[in-house]
């Protein structure tokens, strides 16, 4: 099957989203679906018997929205430094940090899908982006300067698996920063909040078409 080479997924891709820009990063653009339901019927029909999960990567969340506008706001949080964007999906968070001056960003998804989404917006955006597809959840974080994670609680063990490891991190010595639109399953107890905004999104991912979403991070 053709969408079993990068460049069959880079294909996939290029022939079933639109490149737009941002709503609420607009600095950005990515190759997104304006719809949720025929990428999702595609990736059914042409994916299902590979194995691969929902086209995540085909949508800007609300959390990987705001955490890029606090970068970009904020270039200084990452600057210089060696960065990676856990949960990546479309790779907007990644980007936005290395055009906002990130020394490195290691783009890290265990959907391998997101590699040809991230290559391409990576590409469009004029910035390079490092990938992988390890669940960097099985090891302690690697040793970075700064930790990203943008929409990554829906699920009650995830999240608490992903902001355990993100805790790991900030006791290394990491910088975590998180984009959350208000998941239930978000533990925010010892967490400082950086920024709050109103994300734009799709009442087809969303209960709301305007999300109220934070940037919180590890004190």
């Amino acid at each position: 099957m053709i969408v079993q080479t990068l460049e069959g997924r880079r294909a996939f891709i290029r022939d079933n989203t639109r490149f737009q820009p941002t709503p609420h990063a607009p600095e950005l653009s990515l190759h997104l679906a304006d719809e949720i339901t025929p990428i999702w019927q595609l990736t059914e029909e042409a994916l299902e018997e590979i194995g691969l999960p929902p086209p995540f990567w085909a949508f800007a969340w609300a959390g990987g929205q705001a955490l890029a506008r606090y970068i970009l706001d904020h270039p200084e949080i990452v600057a210089g430094k060696r960065v990676i964007d856990f949960a990546t999906g479309s790779g907007i968070v990644a980007i936005a940090a290395m055009q906002a001056g990130a020394r490195s960003v290691l783009a890290a998804d265990i959907d391998v899908f997101c590699e040809a989404a991230v290559s391409l917006n990576a590409e469009a955006n004029g910035v390079a982006v490092d990938f992988t597809d390890v669940n960097l959840l099985n090891a302690p974080p690697p040793e970075v300067d700064v930790l990203l994670a943008g929409d990554i609680c829906y699920e009650r063990p995830m999240a608490e698996a992903v902001m355990d490891w993100l805790r790991l991190g900030r006791a290394a010595g990491a910088s975590v920063l998180i984009g959350d639109p208000g998941r239930t399953y978000f533990r925010k107890d010892d967490l400082l909040k950086l920024a709050e905004y109103q994300v734009e999104t799709t009442r087809e991912l969303e209960d709301f078409a305007v999300k109220r979403t934070s940037v919180w991070t590890l004190p």
